[in-house]
């Protein structure tokens, strides 16, 4: 008996010495922007900037893509299985390059308002007019990159059969989340 008490004092001795380091990271987590004060950008993290200088979608276009609008990207990415035909593929393509050079192009822009308004914190000169002429770039760039993928859904929707259109939601896994066709669109007559 006085072995079972001696080996579950150690055992529990053992196991609270386990969860110093979990506690000591649990405090440490308790603050989201730790860490946050060294970022070149302070409003976007290194992965947000990757993604924005590569022109990828981030998902901005959750609101075409779940709803029956395929994205460029992903149709390429299944094209065999979709059977695109050799017009539709160079189409695709072409809609994927065009998305991604304008995707690109206002990624750039967005990373230089986030970063004129983070200059404008850090130097202590923003004023309210500052601010909110920075806030309003910031937000038409964000506005303007998101609709750009927006309407390359919107061209791919217009570019594939209904058919193709249905394959591609059925590939991509949305089951019956998501319509087949677009109303308007999936006419492949381009």
């Amino acid at each position: 008996m006085e072995c079972n008490n001696k080996l579950r004092g150690i055992l529990m001795a053992v196991a609270a010495l386990l969860m110093l380091p979990q506690a000591a990271g649990s405090q440490q987590g308790q603050h989201p922007y730790t860490g946050h004060e060294q970022r070149p950008l302070k409003a976007l993290s290194a992965q947000q900037i990757a993604d924005l200088e590569a022109g990828r979608g981030m998902g901005l276009a959750l609101a075409a893509e779940l709803n029956g609008y395929p994205g460029p990207l992903h149709v390429l990415e299944l094209a065999e299985p979709l059977g695109l035909t050799p017009a539709q593929r160079e189409r695709t393509q072409a809609l994927f390059e065009a998305m991604k050079a304008q995707a690109q192009a206002l990624g750039a822009r967005l990373i230089a308002a986030e970063g004129a308004l983070d200059r404008q914190f850090a130097a202590r000169s923003v004023t309210a007019a500052s601010l909110r002429d920075g806030v309003r770039d910031v937000a038409a760039l964000q506005g303007d990159l998101r609709a750009t993928h927006l309407e390359y859904h919107l061209a791919m929707a217009d570019l594939l059969t209904p058919q193709q259109i249905a394959r591609y939601a059925a590939l991509r896994g949305y089951g019956q989340g998501a319509p087949a066709a677009p109303p308007h669109g999936g006419h492949g007559r381009h």
